[in-house]
């Protein structure tokens, strides 16, 4: 009998103008964009935000902070002049923010959110929620695909490690299998780089763009696994606590 039997499949799409190749039979999506977005978002609800909005334009974040909403936008590792908040993590730290809604652009991952949100079950990854999030994934016994956000449709390595790590930690568990080669890569350049992720990802293109805005404590914070426990989930286009929606997911 096949190993394979009865065992749910884990995938990594590295960017999402493939996410139309990998999507067919998938209606468990985990969203990852380690630096920052997805970190951002995994800490702000870790920290009381109730709800963020992710929108995928400028234009949109706009029209939201017309409505009154706090926005936050960022484009290229920087804070989008005309607005307070970017996507560092640290920003949602602060007590004000606890207990509201909050509008988030970003450079890739709030567009990645955007589209995968038709799927019935959108989920937020990081390397900071990374035990809850795979421990939760074990428990929902279904076919789970992680879309990387990647830097402006094209591969990164910050979200191929975090997708390596979840690949790995579902296998690891003896439900899941893989078979597409993206997952294979994932998970051996995780496992290569998970002794030192900082170090590993020195010369990285985002690593960069962010030293140079001097965010290095921000990459640091990001790349420290399970420094949070929330898991959000998309629920009406807003992203909230998971252990806040009743139903099934």
């Amino acid at each position: 009998m096949s190993d394979s039997v009865n065992k749910n499949r884990v995938e990594v799409c590295f960017a999402p103008c493939d996410f139309h190749q990998y999507e067919e039979g998938f209606d468990l999506v985990v969203v990852i964009d380690v630096l920052r977005a997805t970190s951002a978002i995994c800490t702000a609800i870790e920290h009381g935000v109730k709800g963020i909005i992710p929108v995928a334009t400028l234009d949109e974040a706009r029209e939201l902070q017309k409505e009154g909403y706090i926005v936050a936008a960022e484009r290229n590792g920087a804070v989008v002049e005309g607005f307070d908040l970017g996507n560092s993590p640290y920003s949602y730290m602060n007590p004000e923010l606890k207990g509201k809604t909050v509008a988030l652009t970003t450079t890739n991952g709030t567009k990645a959110i955007r589209i995968a949100e038709q799927k019935k079950t959108v989920v937020i990854g990081s390397l900071n929620n990374l035990t809850s999030l795979c421990n939760w994934l074990v428990e929902q016994k279904r076919d789970v695909l992680v879309l990387a956000s990647g830097w402006k449709d094209k591969f990164n390595l910050e979200d191929t490690i975090c997708g390596g790590a979840i690949t790995d930690m579902l296998i690891q568990s003896g439900q899941f299998i893989s078979d597409e080669d993206s997952s294979v890569a994932a998970k051996f350049i995780y496992r290569s780089a998970k002794e030192n992720m900082f170090a590993y990802l020195k010369a990285s293109s985002h690593r960069r763009r962010l030293r140079a805005l001097d965010l290095n404590a921000d990459v640091s914070y990001c790349l420290t696994p399970n420094n949070v426990c929330a898991i959000p989930i998309l629920k009406d286009g807003i992203l909230v606590p998971l252990n806040e929606v009743a139903e099934k997911v």
